[in-house]
C-alpha cells in the first residue's frame, strides 16, 4: 500500500479527533456538508473569541456568543462545549447566566462529565497547592494557594493565613455542594488546616447570583468551635487576621516581596500613604527610626495598631504613628506645608476597575506621585504601587515621569515589580498581571 494511502487510512480510523483539540492549535476538520453541528450542547462563538481562545485566553464574553444551544433564559450554569462558527471544538467551559463573561474555559478537550470535571478540580487544586508549598516557611506561613485562571481554576481563589484557610468560588457553576466538597478535601489532605471558610465577595455574589452566605464554614478540626481569627506571618512579622472583616479575603498577600523590598530600600524617616492595616509601614519600621502611616479607614488603622503591638520587640524602638486622613487632601496639605520624608510608599487601592475609569485613575496616580515627589529630600525614595489591571505598566510608568516633570525632580528607577510568587502571571491571561510596583530614587 502506498504510504500517502496509508496515513490517510489511520486518518479516518482514529475516533473522536474532534474532541481531542488542544486549547489553541491548529484548524480543525472541516464540518459536516449539511451543516449540523458536530457536538450537541455546544455554544457557537464569534471569529474573534475563537482567536482569543486559541491564542491561550479562556473568557468568552456574552457579546461573542453567535449561537446559543437553547434559549438563553433556559440554560443552567454549568458546563458547555464551545466550538467555532465551523463546529470545532474550541474546549469545555463554565456558563454562568449571569456574568457578561458567560463562559470561562476549563479544558481545551470535551469535558463531558461531571465526573471528569471534579477530576480535573481535584488534581489542579493538587498542582495549585504543591506550587506555593516551597514559599511556606518558618518566617511565612501565608500565601495565596489558588489564583483563578493563572491555576487553571477559573472563579477559583484560595488563601492561607496560618491554619486558616479562605476560600472564594467566584461563578454561578461553581455554586453547588459537589465543588464545594471537593475543594474542601483537597485542601485538607495537602494543608491539614485547623478552618477551612468560605467567603464571598458581596459585589460578585450578587453579579453571579450565588446561593450561599457571605460566610459559611466548609471545615474545622472542632466542629463546634471554627477558627476565624488568627495571627499568621510575613517575612518574619505578624499579622493578625480576621475573616469577619477586611478587604478582599484579607490581608494584601501579593505585595509580600514588595513589603521586603521596601524595607531594602528604605532609609530615615518614612511615610506609608494607604497604609490599610500597616503591612509597608512595619516592614520600613525595621530600618528606619520613624514611621508615619495614613489610611482613611479607622477600622484598618486600629488592626495596624495592633499589628505595631504584635511586633514592637522587632522592631528595634522604631517610632511608628498612624493618622486617619484623605491621601489626597493629606498629601497636598503636607506638601505644601514643606514637609519633608526620606522614604514614601504609596500603595493606594484600584482607582480603575474598568477600562473607562482609566483617564480619571491617571490623574488620580499623577496627583499622589506629584505630591510624594515634592516631599522627598535628595536621594530620597519612592515607592509607588498601581493594583489596577487597566492601567498598563507603560501607563503608570508614563505618569510617573508626568509626575516627576510637574514636581521639577530628577527621578531614577532603581527598581519595577510585580506581584508576589504566589500570584503567577500568565502570559496569554493579561488580566492576571496588574499589580505594579515602582522603586524611585529623587535627585
Amino acid at each position: 500500500m502506498p504510504a500517502n494511502r496509508q496515513r490517510d487510512d489511520l486518518r479516518k480510523a482514529r475516533p473522536g479527533r474532534r474532541e481531542q483539540r488542544p486549547p489553541w492549535g491548529t484548524p480543525g476538520p472541516t464540518p459536516d456538508p449539511d451543516g449540523e453541528p458536530g457536538i450537541a450542547g455546544a455554544v457557537r462563538v464569534s471569529r474573534r473569541a475563537a482567536d482569543r481562545l486559541r491564542g491561550g485566553h479562556v473568557w468568552v464574553y456574552r457579546t461573542d456568543v453567535e449561537e446559543w444551544p437553547a434559549e438563553p433564559d433556559a440554560l443552567s450554569a454549568g458546563l458547555m462545549p464551545v466550538t467555532d462558527r465551523r463546529g470545532d471544538l474550541l474546549g469545555t467551559g463554565l456558563y454562568s447566566p449571569a456574568s457578561e463573561i458567560a463562559l470561562r474555559l476549563i479544558s481545551g478537550e470535551l469535558v463531558e462529565t461531571e465526573a471528569a470535571w471534579l477530576d480535573l478540580l481535584r488534581s489542579r487544586l493538587r498542582r495549585s497547592v504543591e506550587r506555593r508549598l516551597p514559599l511556606l516557611d518558618d518566617e511565612n506561613d501565608a500565601c495565596r494557594l489558588v489564583f483563578s485562571e493563572a491555576d487553571e481554576l477559573p472563579g477559583i481563589t484560595a488563601d492561607k493565613y496560618a491554619g486558616l484557610v479562605i476560600v472564594q468560588l467566584r461563578h454561578k457553576a461553581l455554586d453547588n455542594e459537589a465543588v464545594r466538597g471537593v475543594a474542601t478535601a483537597a485542601l485538607r489532605e495537602m494543608l491539614e488546616p485547623e478552618t477551612i471558610l468560605e467567603r464571598e465577595d458581596p459585589r460578585i455574589r450578587e453579579l453571579e447570583q450565588l446561593s450561599v452566605p457571605a460566610s459559611a464554614t466548609l471545615y474545622a478540626r472542632i466542629a463546634e468551635q471554627p477558627v476565624t481569627r488568627t495571627i499568621f506571618r510575613l517575612n518574619g512579622l505578624r499579622f493578625h487576621f480576621d475573616a469577619a472583616s477586611g478587604q478582599k479575603t484579607g490581608a494584601f498577600l501579593d505585595q509580600r516581596e514588595n513589603y521586603a523590598a521596601a524595607a531594602r530600600y528604605a532609609k530615615g524617616e518614612a511615610l506609608d500613604v494607604c497604609t490599610y492595616q500597616g503591612g509597608f509601614a512595619l516592614h520600613l519600621a525595621r530600618v528606619c527610626p520613624r514611621v508615619t502611616g495614613v489610611d482613611i479607614s479607622r477600622a484598618a488603622l486600629e488592626v495596624a495598631e495592633q499589628n505595631l503591638a504584635e511586633n514592637r520587640e522587632a522592631l528595634s524602638g522604631s517610632e511608628v504613628d498612624w493618622v486617619e486622613a484623605n491621601a489626597f487632601d493629606l498629601l497636598r496639605d503636607w506638601s505644601d506645608a514643606g514637609a519633608a520624608y526620606n522614604t514614601i510608599v504609596l500603595d493606594p487601592p484600584a482607582f480603575a476597575k474598568t477600562r473607562r475609569a482609566v483617564e480619571g485613575a491617571l490623574r488620580g496616580y499623577r496627583e499622589l506621585n506629584l505630591r510624594a515627589m515634592k516631599m522627598l529630600r535628595p536621594g530620597g525614595r519612592l515607592l509607588t504601587c498601581s493594583c489596577s489591571h487597566h492601567v498598563s505598566l507603560g501607563d503608570f510608568m508614563e505618569t510617573l515621569r508626568a509626575a516627576a516633570g510637574d514636581a521639577r525632580r530628577r527621578v531614577r528607577v532603581l527598581e519595577v515589580r510585580g506581584a508576589a510568587a504566589d500570584h503567577p502571571v500568565v502570559l496569554n491571561i493579561p488580566e492576571t498581571e496588574y499589580l505594579k510596583c515602582v522603586i524611585l530614587e529623587a535627585e
